[in-house]
């Protein structure tokens, strides 16, 4: 490699030296809002298609599931091995720097950051407000410093633009290597999302033996005892986690053997508001047969509402049906509620038109599972809440979900200030997601403000034992790295007990 500010012996002595322990996320979240245009097929109503809708996923194609080596993925030859015919790439050949990348995808993704990332180094001047004390930027002079420039240079080691010249990346190489091996793995994981190779990790099994218990105490044990085939490699393990960490949020806190209890982050108002759940998603065996005498009524599924849904409604359906399989004898309807939750899938569900018996133009799809239904409105929540569509709400049935909501996110936060008081209406629990330690504080900190003892903590903040173990990165900001559903916390509306005296 040709430098033309580093010699050979010192980029040599740079490459090869040891690397300083660095934590693996970066505590900034800086999520910079895209203003997306929704399909005017998905556009709610004429009022709500005047406001704005703001996309808090990454702008990189791993939160898009329907990435390209998924189709690759689900064709593999008879004795169920890869078609070495469609692979794109080796396994022992996933490094690239992305702008000499083989898959068009990346080297896009590389031009992308190129016009919109700036550079990291202290000489420049902030191209935004430092949000934390360990955010980046802060290391930025206000003024006076050289003008903002676009990131150039490409780290040998882990290939993504990160620093507008090599001599700012060889001047701030320490700083760098507290990040530099996660971004050249992230780097490896997308690679190997497109490589076009089979992932046998993807084939999830379906309902286990109703007598093994189900084990919570991390991601190895819990698919374990769920008769996953092994993962033999810690990529594999990532790529599974990145989509199972949905469902299994969800699961691990609202299960009977949850890991989460009064000496693990829970208060005595969540055990309580959690038991009522439990209640209904432990039923003792009914007892019921073929026989007249032996029918038995069967309970209503129980509800679970993902509020403000993006990509995790275009999951694969096999992935949400991870959920129904950790209970028996519950059926669950799962709700996606949200303007962009049907964005990109037209070609997948055309939205119906809206009737009299169907006056959201809902897309509902019953048919995959005999334990769970899935439906998808392309409206906000207190629209529907306003109009009394899914009342009444039940403590021993309803559960709200927001998967990296961005409360507290100042291009955000005005489209969940209507919404947030209705779902403390309800007082059934609401589970938080957090992308970092900072996001999920500062959405804690926005909703104290807003409602402040209106609301009472069912699970501490904290990190999420199921998050995902994949790492993603912000395009428009490479140093800033986080991981899907990486903290968790949830609440409930204040409850007031009567009391009589006498």
């Amino acid at each position: 490699m040709s430098t033309k500010y580093t010699c050979i012996r010192c980029l040599h002595a740079l490459r090869t030296s040891s690397r300083p322990t660095a934590p693996l996320w970066r505590p900034i979240s800086i999520r910079l809002s895209s203003t997306t245009s929704t399909p005017k097929s998905h556009q709610a109503t004429p009022a709500a298609a005047k406001r704005q809708i703001s996309t808090f996923q990454e702008t990189t194609p791993e939160y898009d599931f329907d990435y390209p080596g998924k189709a690759a993925s689900l064709k593999r030859r008879a004795d169920g091995k890869s078609d070495v015919s469609r692979l794109i790439i080796g396994q022992n050949d996933l490094f690239h720097p992305l702008s000499e990348s083989p898959i068009p995808a990346m080297r896009q993704r590389a031009a992308f950051m190129k016009a919109h990332a700036y550079c990291p180094h202290p000489e420049h001047n902030r191209t935004r407000i430092a949000l934390s004390e360990e955010d980046p930027e802060r290391r930025k002079p206000t003024n006076g410093g050289v003008p903002p420039a676009h990131v150039r240079f490409e780290c040998p080691h882990c290939g993504v633009p990160s620093f507008c010249s090599e001599e700012h990346w060889a001047d701030d190489y320490e700083e760098h290597m507290k990040i530099c091996d996660t971004l050249r793995e992230i780097n490896e994981d997308d690679h190997d999302l497109r490589s076009g190779r089979y992932f046998e990790e993807y084939d999830f099994p379906d309902r286990y033996l109703e007598e093994a218990a189900v084990n919570f105490t991390n991601w190895d044990t819990l698919l374990f005892t769920r008769g996953f085939e092994a993962i033999d490699q810690e990529r594999s393990l990532r790529h599974t986690t990145r989509l199972l960490t949905y469902p299994y949020t969800i699961g691990s806190i609202l299960h009977e053997y949850s890991p989460y209890g009064l000496r693990n982050r829970m208060t005595p108002e969540g055990l309580r508001s959690f038991t009522a759940l439990r209640y209904t998603l432990h039923p003792p065996k009914p007892g019921d047969g073929p026989a007249m005498k032996q029918i038995k009524p069967i309970p209503p599924p129980v509800r679970i509402f993902v509020v403000g849904a993006r990509a995790e409604s275009s999951l694969p359906r096999n992935v949400w049906e991870q959920l129904a399989y950790l209970y028996r004898d519950v059926t669950f309807h799962v709700i996606m509620i949200g303007p962009e939750s049907m964005t990109n899938r037209d070609d997948e569900f055309p939205l119906p038109d809206r009737t009299m018996r169907n006056p959201f133009g809902a897309v509902i799809e019953d048919q995959f599972s005999r334990e769970m239904k899935i439906s998808t409105y392309v409206d906000y929540f207190h629209t529907l809440h306003e109009a009394r569509h899914f009342t009444p709400y039940d403590p021993y049935f309803d559960c709200f979900v927001l998967f990296h909501p961005g409360l507290g996110h100042p291009a955000s936060s005005h489209e969940w200030e209507k919404t947030v008081p209705q779902l403390l209406e309800t007082k059934c629990p609401v589970i938080v997601t957090g992308y970092t330690e900072f996001d999920m504080q500062r959405d804690i900190d926005w909703m104290q403000k807003q409602v402040g003892k209106e609301m009472d903590i069912l699970l501490e903040p904290g990190q999420n034992e199921f998050r995902s173990l994949k790492w993603d990165m912000n395009d428009l900001d490479p140093q800033d790295i986080s991981a899907g559903n990486w903290g968790v916390w949830a609440f409930r509306g204040k409850r007031y007990e009567a009391q009589t005296r006498g």
